[in-house]
């Protein structure tokens, strides 16, 4: 299996780049909740051990991760609400939490590696868009892993408010048992209206 590695960083790096950022955004799939970006800048002397796609990780290897990224990078934390995913269209939205996480970190980059095949219209630093780049960029796996971290547990608070939705274990992914529990419990104040199967249960005639 592919490791995601430091290549990219060194390429940005020769050309005279310094401080380099991973941005990658999780949450875009679910019906429920925010989506949450984050970026990364990961000290090259002392990159943590075991960084990959969130998605490739256990919940324990993903926690313990968290816990060393927070320890040992730079790191900003932000997200784009419910209210702003159904004004701005969730892309849009995506974005935007991208742009306020590279926003938020505690001295600027001068490069920015971005997951996906876009770079966010509000971000005007050097910019790479690197398609599938959790897997192939250790800054954006990082940046992942600690996007996710911080929306699952967003989505286990809210699942204390809201219970029957199962947000504590599909973290407002489409599963079955969410799917079911919107027809039977109805929508909530973090469904995302502008998603078909909210849309669809709000405006059954």
């Amino acid at each position: 299996m592919e490791q995601p590695d430091y290549s990219l960083e060194l390429a940005a790096h020769a050309r005279g780049y310094v401080r380099i950022a991973g941005v990658d955004e999780v949450g875009r799939g679910p019906l429920a909740g925010p989506v949450t970006a984050a970026a990364v800048v990961l000290n090259p002397k002392d990159i943590p051990d075991g960084l990959n796609d969130s998605k490739k990780l256990s919940a324990k290897k993903r926690i313990s991760l968290n816990e060393v990224i927070l320890l040992k990078a730079d790191v900003s934390i932000a997200h784009a609400t419910v209210s702003e995913i159904d004004e701005i269209n969730i892309l849009r939205a995506s974005h935007l939490a991208m742009e306020r996480a590279v926003a938020g970190l505690s001295e600027a980059p001068d490069y920015l590696l971005i997951d996906g095949n876009l770079i966010p219209k509000g971000l005007f630093l050097p910019s790479e868009a690197v398609v599938k780049g959790d897997a192939r960029s250790v800054s954006i796996s990082a940046a992942s892993i600690v996007a996710k971290q911080a929306r699952d547990e967003i989505m286990s608070d809210l699942a204390q408010q809201f219970p029957g939705y199962g947000w504590e274990t599909n973290a407002g992914y489409p599963s079955k048992a969410h799917r079911e529990a919107l027809t039977t419990l109805g929508v909530t104040p973090h469904h995302r209206v502008s998603f078909k199967p909210v849309h669809k249960i709000l405006y059954q005639e």
